[in-house]
């Protein structure tokens, strides 16, 4: 009996040894063929990958996928191969190729983004839109396999090209592109060994052809000339060369004849103290202030706006193309406008000594810049001087010159203005800017930081409280009946992300500053943490990492706060020569002072969307040729040691701002011989594995100039302890 039980009992086990082993079995095979949704496999490969030797196993493994395949489970094709149906978890997102081992692939709506190696990317490259399927998880991340490219991001791209006996390439400057551009000898035009060139991809990289194969459209110029690498850059971004013929052959037949009918429709400022204060190479003057002592006491000042949709009519070519444009676009030496010149400079820049036409904000203030009464409209002005910033800024300080008693109560004014909006809980970010002083060429001799003094700030406190009345008297303009304020553009700011605010909270922490989240308001939090760091080597890290930690600012039809400015409504109204929802806005705005109804929601909503997108690719265009110029800059510094802060920590490199010229390089990972060192990500920084030598944001540092490549627009940095 005894031996009986232990039979039975070993029978059981083995069963059960023998089912759990199928249960695993089938679980592996349905994992492999999840993991790689792509791939089709035969029977002897699964079993080959899943390192099944003996027959039994192999039996079972081609019995459970013939199951498979007949309960519709998975696809078996005309090969008699096995593959994973279509995987629920696909999504669709955009590439970020990062480096040339790894991209991320960007989901809307979705926290985490997706890992994909480079092996997974099935050829997409950075910006294409693609379909991503999950593969495996890593914690909280996620891994993935491109399973098609939905959508290419681009098919032209700047690059230098190399021209070599039998055929070509071209190296992108993107420097997310990892792969070259083949061109046949008979398609690059005239371009000349080494010349910047822009390619457009004819046939796609393949599993047939690794790279992809192209056509130059155009010749740029050599590398390293001023010409070519802007034009470089403005190809780069998309960015227009010129105007179509169409659209300043339209323009120029635009009437700049301002009759006595259209000024008996407008309020007339003509006799009333006008004057604009502009940068001093400005050209397009698109703000005025008008000053007006009342018999009350008050004063009355106008923001006068140029009236840019009385030129710019709606469903012609102008338009269009402004649609289109979106913004100005401001690179280092050259100004990339919305509007053709005509307009721009001449018909509705608010110059001196000329009648203009103009959308206006005006606003009675008593002796505490407190509003006692509004007026929004069409007018009619005539500017009496036309000051820079540092001719008003004279007259503030020396409290003399032409209308210095005007200019000096604006002043007192706006310092009133400004300070009830800081109490009220907005931010005061003073980022440290720099401009290039250019030679006739474009080289850039010298790196001067922009100063914002009183005068500049004087002119942006009428501007937003000209923005911020526009939006609150158009909110508040609800039709009877109606449930929802009618439709207009807001610029809104979200609140920032918690999570972004602790982990800047901890850097400022490590230098001794306290961001108490929580116990009072967060604006009046930062702004405490922004006053003390004035003036100290922490101040630029640590304001760029706040600024990191905020929400970026978009247009849209939802009227939602602006946090930065601590306006629960904002829009943009004072910018129409250079920024398209301003005219937007003014027309929207004459709209509802004609009585009209709310507007199509839906029209305004896309509109406002592709005015953020081409508002980003500005700024990221901007950005790139600030970079050029401090790349050219540093290429013909003096070969010496440089103090540097820390800006950034990466597992390829450790970047650095020089402090003296504001420009940023890196020290690789590869040049830091010293020992080996390991990325710490969770606190930004790189700690040495025998020495225990620690770099962290916000450090000072010793560096020297090791190359600079303009095609890459990077500068490389070597540690230096001389």
């Amino acid at each position: 009996m005894g031996r009986k039980n232990k039979k039975t009992s070993f029978i059981k086990k083995r069963r059960t040894r023998e089912k759990q082993t199928t249960q695993n079995l089938h679980e592996k095979i349905v994992q492999l063929l999840n993991n790689d949704p792509g791939k089709a496999w035969s029977v002897k490969q699964l079993c080959r990958k899943l390192l099944l030797k003996d027959r039994v196993s192999k039996q079972k493994a081609a019995l459970f996928l013939e199951d498979l395949a007949r309960d519709g489970d998975v696809s078996i094709n005309a090969e008699g191969r096995y593959q994973c149906k279509e995987d629920p978890n696909k999504l669709v997102g955009i590439v970020d190729h990062v480096n040339p081992r790894m991209a991320f692939v960007i989901i809307e709506g979705r926290e985490d983004d997706i890992k994909v190696t480079g092996n997974n990317l099935n050829y997409a490259l950075d910006g294409d839109k693609v379909e991503v399927s999950i593969i495996n998880k890593h914690g909280d991340r996620a891994e993935g396999r491109v399973t098609k490219i939905v959508e290419r991001g681009k098919d032209e791209w700047v690059g230098k090209i190399e021209i070599l006996p039998r055929f070509a390439f071209v190296v992108p400057d993107n420097k997310k592109i990892y792969k070259d551009v083949f061109v046949p000898l008979e398609h690059i035009m005239d371009a000349k060994h080494g010349q910047k060139v822009i390619v457009k991809v004819r046939k796609w990289a393949d599993a047939e052809t690794r790279n992809a194969m192209g056509k130059v459209t155009r010749v740029l110029g050599n590398s390293g000339d001023n010409e070519a690498e802007i034009h470089s850059i403005m190809a780069e971004y998309g960015l227009p060369f010129d105007f179509p013929k169409h659209v300043l052959k339209e323009s120029e037949g635009i009437s700049e004849a301002i009759t006595e009918e259209e000024i008996a429709k407008r309020r007339d400022f003509r006799n009333i103290t006008t004057f604009t204060i502009d940068p001093v190479d400005a050209k397009d003057f698109d703000d005025a202030l008008s000053f007006q002592k009342l018999p009350n006491g008050n004063i009355e000042i106008g923001v006068h706006i140029a009236d840019v949709s009385h030129y710019v009519r709606p469903n012609t070519k102008v338009e269009e193309e402004a649609y289109h444009r979106a913004t100005s676009v401001y690179l280092v030496d050259r100004t990339i406008p919305m509007l053709p010149e005509r307009l721009s400079n001449k018909l509705c820049s608010l110059r001196p000594n000329e009648e203009k036409l103009t959308f206006s904000a005006v606003f009675e203030l008593n002796e505490n810049a407190e509003i006692q009464q509004q007026w929004f409209g069409r007018t009619v002005i005539h500017s009496d001087r036309r000051f820079t910033y540092e001719e008003a800024q004279e007259r503030i300080e020396s409290q003399e010159g032409d209308f210095s008693e005007e200019i000096i109560e604006l002043n007192r004014l706006a310092k009133i203005i400004k300070d009830r909006r800081f109490k009220s809980g907005a931010i005061a970010f003073e980022t440290i800017e720099v401009k290039f002083q250019l030679d006739e060429h474009g080289k850039p001799l010298m790196v001067v930081p922009r100063e914002r003094k009183d005068a500049h700030k004087l002119i942006e406190e009428f501007m937003l409280l000209a923005n911020k009345k526009v939006a609150e008297f158009v909110f508040k303009k609800k039709a009877k009946g109606d449930a929802h304020p009618p439709t207009f553009i807001y610029r809104t700011h979200d609140y920032p992300n918690n999570e972004k605010l602790e982990s800047f909270g901890s850097f400022a922490k490590r230098f001794g500053h306290q961001l108490r989240l929580g116990e009072t308001g967060i604006s009046h939090e930062i702004n405490k943490l922004m006053a003390e760091i004035q003036g100290k080597p922490e101040q630029n890290v640590l304001e760029q990492l706040a600024i990191r930690s905020m929400a970026k600012a978009i247009y849209t039809t939802d009227p939602l706060i602006h946090f930065g400015l601590a306006f629960e409504h904002y829009t943009h109204f004072t910018s129409p020569i250079r920024r398209y929802p301003d005219m937007m806005v003014h027309r929207l705005l004459q709209h509802y002072l004609d009585g009209g109804k709310s507007a199509d929601r839906v029209e305004y909503e896309k509109a406002c969307e592709h005015s953020s997108e081409r508002e980003k690719r500005a700024a990221e265009a901007e950005r790139a040729s600030i970079k050029y110029k401090q790349v050219e800059f540093m290429q013909n510094a003096p070969d010496k040691q440089y103090e540097g802060v820390i800006t950034g920590v990466t597992e390829f490199g450790i970047f650095v701002e020089i402090t003296e010229t504001r420009c940023e390089g890196m020290v690789r990972m590869v040049d830091m011989k010293d020992d080996f060192y390991e990325y710490d990500e969770k606190n930004l920084r790189m700690i040495g594995r025998n020495n225990k030598r620690m770099f962290s944001l916000g450090d000072r540092v010793q560096v020297r100039v090791k190359h600079t490549d303009i095609n890459r627009r990077t500068i490389d940095l070597i540690f230096s302890q001389d």
